[in-house]
């Protein structure tokens, strides 16, 4: 019995390479976010990540549930997530296309994640050798705060968050 591989992380590229968010929610993009808000509590998201075994995309492939539980609770102090798809390790070539072609996909990700660790601030670092990626991820960042997506009191709940793109000098 052959198997035919499942594109996962580049789904919906076939279809439209622009990587609009019209096209990511047809694909039933900013779902999870949407579940995530309005029916589960950061524990349960972190819980559901661990049950997964999802796991970081960069070298060393840690298991994110375990990563997020391991962070200490935030209650006074403001939190940061970091995203950093360098494609700094060797052999190592999604996140260019992923920015440029999937930026919704990272964003909302990006978006679970700062819901799950309790913060309110994202920060995606982009190389400067990536300029079309930078420009999507600004696109796909601007499409997601006009929907309600990104910002305050997303999706009428009570998590608000922002996201931001940091360029690398290149």
């Amino acid at each position: 019995m052959s198997l035919k591989p499942t594109n996962i992380l580049l789904k919906g590229m076939e279809e439209d390479p622009t990587g609009s968010i019209d096209s990511y929610q047809k694909l039933d993009g900013y779902k999870a976010l949407e579940k995530a808000l309005k029916e589960m509590s950061p524990q349960e998201v972190i819980d559901e990540v661990a049950k997964a075994r999802i796991r970081g995309r960069g070298g060393a492939g840690f298991e994110a549930g375990r990563k997020w539980g391991i962070l200490p609770k935030q209650d006074e102090k403001p939190g940061y997530l970091a995203c950093t798809p360098d494609e700094s390790e060797p052999g190592t070539f999604k996140d260019r296309h992923i920015m440029e072609h999937c930026p919704h996909r990272l964003i909302e990700g990006c978006l679970l994640t700062c819901y799950a660790i309790n913060s309110k601030t994202g920060y995606i670092y982009v190389r400067g050798e990536f300029p079309d990626a930078q420009k999507a991820l600004w696109r796909a960042i601007d499409e997601a705060r006009e929907k309600g997506l990104m910002g305050e009191n997303i999706l009428g709940t009570d998590f608000s968050c922002e996201i931001y793109v940091h360029t690398g000098a290149g």
